[in-house]
């Protein structure tokens, strides 16, 4: 299985889903069509962590003061099934591996799995 979450009106997420070939791609857009506890599951699955997937540097995790609290595991799951922008942008999952976010050394290994 191929696919891809991502935020359209992310500046980010458009360069990065430009460079790689998504031929065979399942695309998700997070806004239109937020991820479900199922997807999140999945997800949690090929990651072990919800902290892992979560966006901390979401407008909405500095104004909720999220940053200055400790945050569980369950929390996390929380935040990121009622808010998209709190999910890390893009996660790639192909074939049983996940990739999680934007660093240049995630999207190397992206491109070097399906280019």
């Amino acid at each position: 299985m191929k696919k891809v979450y991502f935020l359209k009106t992310c500046d980010t997420c458009k360069r990065i889903l430009k460079e790689v070939n998504l031929d065979g791609f399942e695309q998700q857009e997070i806004k239109a069509n937020p991820v479900n506890e199922t997807q999140l599951q999945e997800m949690y699955a090929l990651s072990n962590s919800y902290e892992a997937l979560f966006n901390k540097r979401s407008r909405l995790y500095k104004s909720l003061g999220l940053k200055d609290k400790s945050l569980s595991e369950a929390d996390f799951k929380k935040y990121l099934l009622e808010e998209y922008t709190f999910l890390k942008r893009p996660v790639f999952i192909i074939e049983g591996e996940i990739f999680i976010g934007n660093s240049k050394k995630e999207v190397e290994k992206v491109k070097e799995k399906v280019n």
